[in-house]
């Protein structure tokens, strides 16, 4: 990218499975928000997939201007060919859940997605279904807040996120507010992929807790806890209590396994959800985080482990910094992992991993039964990139996948 200090945090595609059917629509640009700057660059990946090239630059002025929003954070396509994406603040840094739309052709800025002048006070992500005439949005923080760090003092202030928003998909409107726990930071937010689904799932990062979200009896919404990672007793760290951190939420698209990662804790985790509202665990991997031996914390008391988890190697280096985002293979069958949340916090939770850089980690996964092995012959060290170290974050497949499609 031209610019530095962007902090390029999601992306999303110009096309996706919302658009099937339409011959016009090609998926050959990505769109990447600048969680920092809000800008919000399109690269040009059709022309050439092994050379992208940037296409278009929306300047954070823009954002501003028409939209009254700032940090953008996740991009999703829509069926009608535009693309939706959501925002955590205003200009300012004020907290404000509001969404940019762009033009699919043009990538000018459309305006506002939302109508009406109720709108929730913090946004993050979010998952629509037409067919359930509902969009669903999450909240992480006000930004001036997290932006620099996570302060303690910012809690039981209302200045972390509690709150599954309800929109009317028709009209645009913000209709319900689902209170998911005061400082829960509701973040990833994924339906099943069977359109007529009417549920799916949240990871609530620092209350450490997966919830279920579905569509009641009476048309409205409503939430209900079927995970919770319990926090570990722990000494030499920010807190005396240390949360699983649960960052990020996957699920595969035969709607069999919700897979999540515990930055925190160091673990990735598999559940059957045969059963949507009874979780069942059946694949587990520690891949580094903060309650490794040897490191300056020391687990006082552990209601899962008996001891605390080696540091994880691979190929002679020691991987820095915790499980963050995942992306899984359209068969299921390979789990990739990145190590790296938001470089504020890498740099206060996980000082080494800005001087080592992130990497990027393979998974095998047990389809049938469940289950997580590490494949060791995969490593892609984001450290030794010629301009690096760099802080790789999210994944995307060239033909989509589980967190960038939509079927409507």
């Amino acid at each position: 990218m031209p610019n530095v200090g962007d902090e390029l945090h999601h992306s999303g595609w110009n096309t996706c499975s919302s658009c099937f059917g339409d011959a016009t629509k090609k998926r050959n640009r990505l769109i990447l928000p600048s969680f920092i700057s809000s800008r919000i660059y399109v690269v040009d990946v059709g022309t050439d997939p092994r050379a992208p090239r940037l296409f278009k630059v929306v300047n954070p002025e823009d954002v501003f201007w028409k939209c009254s929003l700032g940090y953008p954070h996740t991009s999703h396509c829509l069926g009608s060919g535009e693309i939706m994406i959501s925002t955590l603040g205003d200009p300012a840094g004020s907290g404000k859940g509001g969404f940019i739309l762009l033009d699919g052709e043009t990538f000018e800025i459309k305006g506002n997605w939302e109508k009406g002048d109720k709108i929730p006070s913090m946004g993050y992500d979010f998952w629509y279904q037409p067919r359930h005439n509902v969009l669903i949005s999450t909240e992480w923080g006000i930004p001036k807040c997290l932006g620099y760090g996570f302060d303690p003092t910012d809690l039981k202030k209302g200045r972390y996120g509690r709150h599954l928003n309800v929109w009317d998909w028709t009209t645009r409107t913000y209709v319900q507010a689902i209170d998911v726990g005061e400082d829960a930071a509701p973040l990833e937010i994924r339906f099943l992929h069977n359109p007529d689904a009417a549920e799916g799932y949240v990871g609530c990062t620092i209350s450490s807790a997966i919830h279920r979200f579905y569509k009641t009896k009476q048309g409205d919404w409503a939430a209900e806890k079927v995970i919770q990672v319990p926090s570990k007793k722990v000494e030499g760290w920010l807190l005396p209590d240390m949360p699983g951190f649960i960052t990020d939420i996957l699920i595969s698209l035969d709607d069999r396994f919700l897979y999540f990662s515990n930055w925190l804790h160091g673990d990735i985790r598999q559940y059957d959800i045969s059963n949507t509202r009874k979780p069942r665990l059946v694949g587990q991997v520690f891949l580094g985080g903060s309650i490794t031996k040897g490191g300056p914390v020391t687990v006082c008391r552990d209601e899962e482990l008996q001891s605390q988890p080696d540091p994880f190697v691979i190929q002679g280096k020691r991987v820095q910094g915790g499980p963050q985002m995942i992306q899984l293979s359209l068969d299921g069958q390979r789990l990739y992992v990145t190590t790296s949340l938001y470089s504020a916090w890498d740099r206060q939770f996980y000082p080494d991993l800005i001087e080592d850089g992130s990497v990027m980690l393979q998974l095998d996964v047990d389809t049938e039964h469940g289950g997580l092995t590490v494949n060791r012959s995969f490593l892609v060290d984001f450290g030794k990139e010629p301009d690096g170290p760099c802080l790789a974050h999210e994944i995307r497949y060239p033909g989509g996948d589980c967190t960038s499609d939509i079927w409507v």
